[in-house]
């Protein structure tokens, strides 16, 4: 997944050999998520269960972009990071949602 332009001064300079560290130690396949603990879908390949192509992408399981120690880092597929951040970013989208409708009841 792409970061995000605001996101973007949260990650270190070195992301591009962090990533790239973290996808060798994972062997270029996703390290599966508690929603689908078994997926191994190889990057750059067909997806297992969703036949997309595969770009595998760095998950943080605690949320924290600062955060980037190995033991907190996950090669993931689309499908297991989306799945394991669903409910932070439901959260994220809700305040943003209200914080825009508690602007507009002020104007």
């Amino acid at each position: 997944m792409p970061i995000r332009p605001e996101m973007r001064d949260r990650y270190p300079s070195d992301w591009p050999e962090i990533r790239a560290r973290i996808l060798a130690m994972a062997e270029n396949c996703c390290e599966g998520s508690p929603q689908h603990p078994d997926c191994r879908a190889k990057n750059h390949e067909p997806h297992p269960i969703t036949g997309a192509y595969v770009v595998l992408t760095i998950g943080h399981l605690d949320h924290n972009p600062e955060n980037c120690a190995d033991e907190n880092l996950r090669a993931w597929c689309q499908l297991c990071h989306n799945g394991y951040d669903m409910p932070v970013r439901a959260r994220g989208r809700q305040q943003r949602q209200d914080k825009a409708a508690g602007v507009r009841e002020l104007f």
